[in-house]
């Protein structure tokens, strides 16, 4: 065994009377209530209201977290829907399991329809929420940790994690010390966090080119970080289907911020101004 390593976690679980306090969950709703003063911040600075951002957040969160678990229930059906398997674990949230790119798709909607009823810009909205996303994503996989999962193949690096006999795979049970790919990914994401805040300045981005780079700038970094996971998924032609679903985002967002390079093509990046009576003036009447 490796003389230095990380050590395993504390039980992910604690108890406040009846109630129990599971660190997965815990570290999702930091990231949430991170993510949400980050981005009433950078909104309110774009001259937006901070309460734009809560309203649109009761939309975008719990569409995210919904679309989340179900794309990582429809990409892994074997393990809740196979023989001998629990069907209605599938709505154990708690246990772990939300793809981030169900999260974002279906967590876009939610924004889409806390936009239009704030009467605000889409693409405006989503170049201020960039960066706080990403933080979030750095905080909440923490629960991998605490709930012992998604790490890699074994390693002796100094910074490898231990892991409990339980919850080591099948094929490596004599083996303590593997990659901790949760603390790869959380720091991978708060340099992209720092990337979007210092990209947005030097090349004066728009709020939908923002978001594009976010994407780019993740799937980057996550294609590699799920390279090394060990847990079972689904592959396609040898590679697991996340890296799959990495690379095509990665290409779609380059793509997109290559169309959008050329000259003349600005997209919003303010909030809609306010009108003579103090009222929000839609989206569609400031592209007018």
């Amino acid at each position: 065994m490796s003389l230095a390593y990380l050590p395993s976690p504390s039980p992910g679980v604690w108890h406040l009377g009846p109630f129990p306090i599971r660190a997965y969950a815990l570290c999702i709703l930091v990231g949430i209530v991170v993510a949400v003063l980050i981005t009433q911040r950078r909104w309110v600075a774009r001259s937006g209201n901070a309460e734009d951002v809560t309203d649109i957040a009761t939309w975008a969160v719990p569409f995210g977290i919904i679309g989340g678990r179900l794309y990582h229930v429809i990409t892994d059906p074997q393990l809740y829907f196979a023989p001998g398997r629990n069907p209605a674990a599938a709505l154990y949230i708690w246990q772990g399991g939300l793809g981030i790119w169900g999260a974002v798709a279906l967590g876009a909607v939610g924004t889409w329809i806390g936009c239009r009823r704030r009467g605000i810009s889409l693409t405006a909205f989503a170049g201020a929420v960039a960066p706080g996303l990403v933080l979030a994503q750095a905080i909440g996989r923490w629960g991998n940790y605490f709930n012992q999962e998604l790490f890699g193949g074994p390693t002796t690096a100094p910074w490898a994690l231990l892991i409990d006999a339980d919850d080591r795979p099948a094929d490596t049970p004599d083996i303590a010390l593997y990659h901790p790919t949760f603390l790869y990914e959380s720091l991978w994401c708060v340099g992209v966090f720092f990337l979007l805040i210092w990209a947005e300045k030097r090349f004066r981005l728009t709020g939908s080119r923002v978001f594009a780079l976010y994407i780019a700038a993740y799937t980057l970094g996550r294609a590699w970080i799920e390279s090394l996971r060990v847990d079972d998924v689904n592959h396609i032609l040898g590679l697991r289907l996340n890296v799959w679903t990495s690379v095509i985002v990665f290409l779609t967002a380059v793509a997109f911020l290559i169309v959008t390079r050329r000259p003349g093509h600005q997209g919003p990046d303010a909030p809609p101004a306010p009108d003579v009576e103090g009222h929000r003036i839609s989206e569609a009447e400031t592209n007018r």
